[in-house]
């Protein structure tokens, strides 16, 4: 067998070799970037001991973080948006509340943010790209 052939279990003939990840292997990223572009996700849970410290917390990261590194860049301004973003939809929600509805729309905001919080810190470990749903694109 030459170098470039593959061992091709009973069964298996017929499926091609899976491609490589479009931005290359996260290893090709160093952890220290995978850490903080992951921190920067993960600091939008402190929304829940002090509601402002949400964006500003990611925000503060990303600033200090993103020159010279377009993974924490691209990451930062995902959280950033999503942030932003939500504080906009609690804020509609909150108003909602008002009328009862906007209490299920809060609870289902909350629900969204924690799960694409850890959604978008387990891509950036992985040194994948992230984009949260319902995101509005502020910044660029």
């Amino acid at each position: 067998m030459t170098s470039d052939q593959t061992t091709v279990s009973p069964g298996e003939e017929g499926h091609a070799p899976v491609a490589p990840y479009a931005h290359g292997p996260s290893e090709a990223l160093d952890k220290d970037t995978r850490y903080w572009a992951m921190g920067c996700h993960l600091a939008s849970f402190a929304l829940y001991l002090f509601p402002p410290a949400g964006l500003i917390a990611p925000l503060v990261l990303w600033l200090i973080k993103r020159e010279g590194r377009p993974f924490i860049d691209e990451h930062g301004k995902a959280v950033v948006n999503f942030q932003i973003s939500l504080l906009i939809y609690l804020l509609i929600s909150a108003a909602l509340a008002l009328v009862l509805v906007g209490f299920l729309l809060i609870l289902a905001l909350v629900i969204l943010h924690v799960v694409t919080a850890i959604n978008g810190a387990v891509h950036a470990q992985n040194g994948e790209p992230y984009r949260y749903p319902l995101a509005i694109g502020f910044i660029k």
